[in-house]
């Protein structure tokens, strides 16, 4: 029985250690090009009534509560949702935009679980369209490292921003431009 308990110890020791080496902030980054020009996919982005159209998170809780404010788009614009366990419940601000460049927001997750982080898109004219480069990033907590051991929060959330890319591409060619 002590050497059971004393294993158990010890794993617990070297998971904690883990966690505590890994760094003190994440980042997650998807990108994509997109065949529409860059002054479209950013009016997309920077209008979050238009995000039902496209947000992979979206169509994950048909009951989904939300609400607008600040300005209609752009800087200050406002956006808060409250759904299932799915979705949570959070804010989100447009802290800047550049048409047809960059848009900046503060990210607050309220549930399931509290985080206050930031977002970017970037949207640069290439050959073929505009390369879209979604981003978020933001402090982990100990937790956050801990969990981090167990699943992989880069390739779960990074799901999620493919298939947003991917809706907003798909979104973006039905839109006249």
């Amino acid at each position: 029985m002590k050497l059971i308990l004393l294993v158990v110890i010890a794993v617990v020791a070297v998971l904690l250690w883990r966690a505590s080496r890994r760094p003190d902030r994440f980042r997650i980054e998807r990108s994509a090009v997109i065949a529409a020009p860059a002054a479209t996919l950013h009016a997309l982005v920077d209008d979050f009534h238009r995000w039902v159209d496209w947000s992979p998170w979206e169509d994950r809780d048909p009951a989904l509560r939300r609400e607008y404010g600040g300005a209609p788009h752009g800087t200050g614009a406002r956006y808060a949702w409250s759904g299932n366990r799915q979705v949570g419940r959070g804010e989100m601000t447009i802290t800047r935009s550049v048409p047809a460049r960059s848009i900046e927001l503060k990210l607050d997750f309220l549930a399931p679980f509290e985080a206050h982080n930031v977002g970017a898109f970037t949207f640069e004219p290439v050959a073929g369209g505009t390369r879209v480069v979604w981003v978020m990033e933001g402090p982990a907590s100990f937790a956050n490292k801990l969990m981090g051991l167990l699943l992989d929060i880069d390739r779960m959330v990074g799901r999620d921003f493919e298939r947003g890319l991917q809706r907003l591409e798909a979104l973006a060619l039905r839109t006249p431009a």
